[in-house]
């Protein structure tokens, strides 16, 4: 038996995640395991507690610990726009970004007819139910500019078409960008989208 069985078996779960390779996971665990009093022990006590108590928010999808969320149970979020997202990644980019003070809704992916991702496996139904119930005057459409994105917002809006204010995010040629530099779809956009100055 392997005298480092447990640490090859952190190593091969470590390069598992997201942005991490073999040797990403293998400078980390060796990292974590120098600093073990600082480091190593305080994440896997995190980790258990995150194992145990993360879900996800009943109302619009984000992860917390509770069966609201902070932003949901928040008096301070305006009530009235709902922010359709693809992944809680999305929602933690938009608030990091500190623009939008409404509420959210996740949809937990796109349609997608590849992977036979249909409406019924998202949380599109949800979104028509909270319009419905809750007092929102505009659904703010902030999917990736992708071919599923752009079906899926078509999607939600022909089901959301006459009850609420459909909005989306602007697209095109971001902040420092250079012309030469970007797509032909992004240039089509932010030609598309062009304003008087």
């Amino acid at each position: 038996m392997s005298s480092t069985r447990d640490i090859d078996a952190l190593i091969d779960m470590m390069a598992r995640l997201p942005g991490l390779g073999p040797r990403s996971a293998r400078r980390a665990v060796l990292h974590m395991i120098r600093k073990r009093t600082l480091l190593l022990t305080p994440l896997a006590d995190l980790m258990q507690t995150v194992a145990a108590t993360a879900r996800e928010c009943a109302r619009c999808g984000n992860i917390g610990t509770t069966e609201i969320c902070d932003i949901c149970a928040s008096p301070k979020r305006a009530k009235g726009q709902i922010c359709v997202v693809e992944d809680v990644a999305d929602l933690w980019a938009m608030e990091r970004g500190q623009a939008f003070r409404g509420r959210y809704h996740v949809l937990g992916g796109t349609l997608s007819a590849l992977d036979q991702v249909g409406p019924e496996a998202l949380r599109i139904p949800q979104l028509v139910a909270r319009v419905a119930e809750e007092e929102v005057t505009e659904v703010i459409l902030a999917l990736n500019a992708t071919m599923d994105g752009q079906t899926t917002a078509h999607y939600i809006a022909d089901q959301l078409d006459g009850t609420v204010t459909l909005t989306s995010l602007a697209q095109g040629v971001p902040i420092g960008g250079e012309l030469d530099y970007l797509d032909d779809g992004t240039i089509g956009a932010a030609f598309a989208a062009r304003k008087s100055i």
